[in-house]
């Protein structure tokens, strides 16, 4: 088998009103709430870097222009930090330098599938990757992000993947599942999609989890502009056709997943980072306790 062209681009589609989060998302995108100290579109985008991927590729939408500065050059507040012997390593790694970051616009909010549509002219002819930023996938301490796992399996075999993890069974129907075929390690064969399955239906427990590494062939499934469930252009919809023309799998991701797109996901989440950091870990443990008496 030749060797797969390389992954370079990502597209984050960060387009999504936020409803859940209001009042807090009324003036802020729901991307750059924070885990701690990062929001959470850095969390994505540091594991795109991580993954060996060049070129961020920001599907937004109106009031989106946060995320645009904040991986832009902070000029002022940079300056004024340096003037007054502040450490500048506080602000990380934001910068996205000329030509690694793209920003286009999702016009109207007609579904995931769309959302990845417009993104076509900039992905071009090149396999490319997906992160859903509210689905924060939060690797092992000592171990590797969720989209490197999928980078180094895909070295071997190619075509598509995408992340799953195994869920308690009576929870499947509130997912998208896969139909597994063949399995080695964490790598399963995908022979099919459903949506949200009731449980005595579900094929597997192996539930989608938000990070996709896709063919470009997709593009041009998407480009016919049919709409699935909820009468939206699904990005499932547009993966299920393609199962069977080109290889597909599943990694199973070795670390943690929190929905960050429900509130009790989100405060989980960054309890559970808070918990791991060095500077603040012992003093949140702390607090827990005496919060809970």
């Amino acid at each position: 088998m030749s060797q797969p062209k390389p992954i370079r681009k990502a597209v984050f589609p960060v387009a999504g009103l936020g409803t859940r989060f209001l009042p807090a998302t009324k003036a802020i995108p729901k991307e750059m709430l924070p885990i701690v100290d990062r929001p959470l579109i850095q969390y994505a985008v540091d594991e795109a870097r991580e993954a060996g991927i060049e070129q961020m590729i920001f599907v937004t939408g109106r009031g989106k222009s946060a995320i645009e500065d904040h991986f832009d050059i902070a000029f002022e507040l940079e300056k004024t930090m340096s003037e007054r012997g502040k450490d500048l390593s506080v602000l990380g790694p934001t910068r996205l330098g000329p030509g690694n970051c793209a920003y286009v616009r999702q016009q109207e909010p007609l579904g995931l599938g769309h959302a990845i549509w417009c993104a076509r002219d900039i992905v071009g002819d090149e396999p490319f990757a997906i992160f859903l930023p509210d689905e924060f996938m939060h690797a092992n301490p000592g171990g590797t992000g969720c989209m490197k796992q999928m980078v180094d399996a895909y070295t071997h075999v190619g075509g598509n993947l995408l992340s799953v993890l195994e869920v308690p069974r009576e929870q499947v129907s509130s997912y998208g599942v896969i139909d597994p075929g063949a399995e080695s390690g964490a790598l399963t064969q995908v022979r099919g999609l459903v949506e949200k399955p009731p449980v005595d239906r579900a094929p597997s427990n192996k539930i989608i989890s938000g990070r996709y590494i896709l063919q470009p062939q997709v593009m041009r499934v998407l480009e016919a502009q049919e709409k699935g469930a909820g009468g939206e252009i699904q990005l499932t919809d547009a993966m299920a056709r393609m199962i069977g023309q080109q290889p597909f799998h599943a990694v199973t991701f070795d670390g943690q997943r929190y929905d960050c797109g429900s509130k009790l996901g989100y405060v989980e989440a960054t309890l559970a980072v808070a918990l791991e950091r060095d500077d603040m870990g012992a003093d949140v443990r702390a607090m827990a306790q005496r919060l809970l008496g």
